[in-house]
């Protein structure tokens, strides 16, 4: 699989302004989230969801996925939930999640991208689809809350559009994206999970 770079473009999203006024605050000094013991803290689906799916929502508009990394599952959490369980985790997160994430950037960008500039509006999901999936399940050593099917809402061509976010999970009480389009996919190419006119319906539940 070879994910194309970023390319930026001017054209998009005007999110600047949204993303600075609801980035979260700077985290505190020690050691990265990934490298702390896991939780069983539900995330949350108010204020904290909006911040990171308003930060997608701009790579998305940049076509820079560098940028959604930000708010992508972290790999020293994924490495040590899938150590024993697979054969090369750091590869697996690299190779696979991280590739697939390029490529769904840039596929989620040339769809908004189409006709007039698309401006980020909400996020919809159902937290009576959150799930926690106990360790052991989906080959993974340590457990964690899943959500399925987030759906970020749109307004383009003066019209409500929605795409879907494949899976959420949680490390530490913090939603994360683990796969933003389809997964799995019978190609690895670029997809883009369920676009349609207006909000959408969030899920189906389910998944892990």
């Amino acid at each position: 699989m070879s994910p194309r770079g970023p390319h930026r473009t001017g054209g998009l999203l005007a999110l600047a302004a949204l993303v600075a006024a609801l980035a979260p605050a700077a985290p505190a000094a020690g050691a990265p989230p990934g490298r702390l013991p896991q939780t069983r803290v539900e995330p949350s689906f108010a204020a904290p969801l909006t911040r990171s799916m308003a930060r997608l929502a701009a790579a998305i508009a940049s076509d820079d996925p560098a940028h959604a990394l930000a708010v992508f599952f972290p790999e020293a959490a994924y490495v040590r939930m899938k150590t024993g369980r697979i054969p090369d985790p750091a590869a697996d997160y690299a190779d696979r999640l991280v590739a697939f994430l390029r490529l769904d950037v840039a596929a989620y960008h040339a769809l908004l991208d189409a006709g007039a500039p698309a401006r980020f509006v909400r996020v919809v999901a159902d937290p009576a689809f959150a799930r926690w999936i106990p360790p052991g399940a989906c080959e993974n050593g340590i457990g964690y809350w899943h959500e399925p099917g987030v759906r970020l809402v749109f307004a383009h061509d003066h019209r409500i559009v929605s795409v879907g976010v494949d899976s959420l999970i949680s490390w530490r009480g913090v939603w994360y994206v683990v796969h933003l389009g389809p997964n799995p996919r019978p190609r690895d190419v670029g997809a883009v999970l369920d676009y349609a006119r207006g909000p959408g319906r969030p899920g189906p539940p389910g998944g892990c």
